[in-house]
């Protein structure tokens, strides 16, 4: 009988494809410093190259576009904050205390990626239409997320209302965090969402008959 001839794997060796996926990241990681620094429309693909150490004819064949990097930075940060909101509602705690973890994990996500952050609210709109429907549908999924806590919290009595205009304002507020944030500001990003988190529940948690003087 003729020895079985060894599988031959399809595609490139998995040298070459980690090879690829190293210097994509270094290209991303080059894209999501220049954006951050000097915006998208200020920053030429041969500056990315150059940042990422990657020949410009290597570079298209690795990113496709400008844009379509920019279409990754910002649906990777995103995709971050709905799966860590996902995490958090899979554990069914009490709204008000669902709503502080919320809380928790956007400031220290956005504090993280701040720079992903800044590019969102800087260049966003520079997305190609199809690419920024489809952004706009991760963001509605994450606040839909926070309106059914609540929603949730409001319906049992705990907080005081569930009306949009909280949600959206509560986002708005958490956001802004890549406007203003310092890294080497006074407060860190667990001590700035204890912060906030105590500000936004005092206004909005219905208080406890039994803690009332």
């Amino acid at each position: 009988m003729d020895p079985v001839a060894p599988v031959r794997r399809r595609g490139r060796p998995p040298t070459a494809d980690r090879n690829a996926a190293d210097t994509r990241a270094r290209i991303r990681a080059a894209a999501l410093d220049l954006f951050a620094e000097r915006g998208f429309h200020a920053t030429g693909v041969a500056e990315i190259g150059a940042r990422a150490d990657v020949q410009r004819g290597a570079l298209y064949y690795h990113i496709g576009s400008k844009q379509e990097l920019l279409w990754e930075i910002l649906a990777d940060y995103t995709r971050l904050l709905l799966d860590d909101a996902e995490h958090i509602l899979a554990r069914r705690a009490e709204p008000d205390q669902t709503l502080r973890m919320l809380i928790r994990s956007h400031v220290e996500l956005i504090v993280t990626h701040r720079r992903a952050v800044a590019v969102h609210l800087r260049d966003a709109s520079a997305l190609s239409p199809e690419r920024a429907v489809a952004l706009q549908r991760l963001r509605d999924r994450l606040q839909r997320h926070w309106q059914d806590v609540i929603d949730a919290g409001h319906a049992a009595g705990r907080l005081r209302s569930a009306d949009h205009v909280v949600t959206n304002g509560l986002l708005g507020m958490l956001n802004s965090l890549g406007y203003w944030y310092r890294e080497h500001g006074a407060h860190t990003p667990a001590e700035i969402a204890d912060i906030l988190t105590d500000t936004i529940l005092s206004g909005l948690v219905v208080a406890d008959e039994n803690t009332k003087g």
